[in-house]
């Protein structure tokens, strides 16, 4: 690239770039949660940006006056809401008399999902953007002496470029239900060992026995009352784990007039009365939904398996949704039908004797998960682990 055609900026605020030109940059099979109006939208609401720790840094390259690359970029004062734990790292970082935060993130701000991390238009040398967006990554840490870099679950076709740049990788594992085509949920259930179906089967049961139905609510139906009691049980989540939530009542309310086709409400009620309720991001293009956030007002046992997951099963069932995300962690899951799925996150730290126990750090870990993956294969839910794509 000519440098004197091509450069970087920081784009502090996604709500001065055209949704048309950041659009622009995204894959056709990209998440809803690349798209300029979800990114948008935590900033206009304040979940981002201001005294909230992470501060808004997207790096854009341009050619001309066009924004032809971008990266989704933070600048992080903490390491709440990335779900890859780095607080051993910054605690020893600190204990050497350096200064862990602020540090750099490329990701989606509370949102543990797998997608592309480096955009570019579709017009460009797709090498040659991808490298000078990691190297300026790079230079934006070396020059304002930030501890590191961390791109957190890019898209495995992106992980070898930025290997060749100098990042480590690190290894995380999620749980993922995967359609084979089922036409009900007894036919998923078919496919199961004898214990997973009758536990499933007795769960369900437990639960339709305590009065609990169901309404499904698509975004373009939802209105604010079943927002603010969504949000309230959402919010109930936090206070029962003594914190504070992530987003805020006005971001879900924004996010479903600007993108109402890609939700999903789902609400418990016991006599007519919503007690429980959980959320699906729909992306019909990538036939994926995504489970994000559940919460409930009335404890009844195994509520949050029925409203989570079995609930969101059949939806993916009825509307032929191939993959269902439910979120970091859990291997609870593996008994309701999940397998689980290694990705991967990415991280540059600038000291070299820093970098340097990190790697030894990350070959260890990376030998432990193997095991561990290994041992949930021994484990699984499925009859024969053959049908796993």
């Amino acid at each position: 690239m000519n440098a004197e055609q091509y450069h970087l900026e920081i784009i502090e605020k996604l709500t001065e770039v055209p949704a048309a030109d950041w659009n622009a940059l995204l894959p056709s099979d990209a998440s809803p949660f690349l798209k300029h109006a979800f990114l948008s939208t935590l900033e206009e609401t304040a979940c981002v940006g201001g005294n909230s720790g992470w501060q808004v840094a997207h790096l854009g390259l341009y050619k001309e006056d066009r924004l032809i690359g971008a990266m989704p970029l933070y600048l992080k004062q903490h390491s709440y809401g990335e779900f890859v734990f780095d607080w051993s790292w910054a605690q020893t970082y600190e204990q050497q008399g350096m200064q862990y935060y602020p540090k750099a993130l490329c990701a989606i701000p509370f949102t543990p999902v797998q997608g592309s991390r480096i955009l570019f238009a579709p017009d460009q040398p797709v090498a040659e953007v991808q490298s000078q967006l990691i190297r300026g990554l790079k230079t934006l840490v070396v020059q304002n002496h930030l501890s590191s870099a961390h791109i957190l679950f890019p898209l495995d076709d992106q992980i070898q470029e930025i290997v060749d740049q100098g990042f480590m990788l690190r290894d995380s594992v999620q749980f993922h239900w995967h359609n084979q085509e089922f036409t009900s949920f007894e036919q998923f259930l078919s496919v199961l060992t004898m214990k997973r179906r009758k536990n499933i089967r007795r769960e369900r049961e437990q639960v339709a026995k305590a009065n609990v139905s169901f309404r499904h609510i698509p975004g373009q139906l939802a209105n604010n009352a079943d927002w603010e009691f969504f949000y309230r049980c959402y919010a109930n989540t936090y206070l029962e784990h003594h914190s504070s939530p992530y987003l805020k009542e006005d971001f879900f309310k924004l996010l479903c007039e600007r993108m109402p086709e890609n939700l999903h409400l789902i609400i418990a009620q016991r006599n007519d009365k919503p007690i429980a309720s959980s959320l699906l991001v729909v992306d019909a293009i990538a036939s994926k939904a995504y489970g994000r956030y559940w919460g409930a007002i009335e404890h009844i046992p195994l509520l949050h398996f029925e409203t989570a997951y079995y609930q969101a099963i059949e939806y993916c069932i009825e509307h032929g949704i191939q993959t269902f995300e439910g979120g970091a962690q859990g291997e609870h899951k593996m008994a309701r039908g999940f397998l689980p799925t290694t990705i991967h996150s990415a991280h540059f730290i600038a000291d070299p004797r820093f970098a340097k126990a990190v790697k030894h750090f990350l070959e260890r870990e990376h030998q432990g998960i193997g095991a561990y993956v290994d041992e949930l294969a021994e484990h699984s839910p499925l009859k024969s682990t053959k049908v796993h794509p």
